[in-house]
């Protein structure tokens, strides 16, 4: 007998979508920008902690409503498959790593994350 899946309700959908934007490639961004900032010995006013978390959230609220309206702008920071209200959590994360452009996207936060870390740690 098959199974028949409940309609995924907006909000729900909206949540999983910003929750991935979050995780998945504004925090990342921001902690490497926070990790510059350090690198470059500038105070960051509130903590680095505040500035990443608040930037991030702001990108995820904001990208998937100024990205429709300019995709050339944000074609590298906004995923239509976060919000595809047809795909389960899991299922978006695992059509997005399947694809050729995420690889490489984590490749490169990794060893640049990695790099600056090493930077700062180094600064004493």
């Amino acid at each position: 007998m098959n199974a028949i899946a409940a309609p995924k309700s907006r909000a729900l959908n909206r949540l999983e979508g910003f929750t991935l934007t979050f995780l998945l490639q504004s925090f990342p961004t921001f902690a490497t920008a926070a990790l510059l900032l350090k690198l470059a010995h500038h105070e960051i006013a509130g903590g680095v902690v505040l500035l990443v978390v608040t930037a991030s959230i702001f990108h995820g609220l904001l990208t998937p409503w100024l990205a429709p309206k300019f995709p050339k702008l944000l074609k590298h920071s906004y995923e239509p498959l976060f919000f595809n209200a047809g795909l389960s959590f899991l299922e978006k994360i695992e059509k997005w790593r399947a694809q050729p452009t995420t690889s490489l996207q984590l490749v490169t936060n990794v060893m640049l994350l990695s790099l600056l870390a090493v930077g700062v740690m180094s600064m004493g």
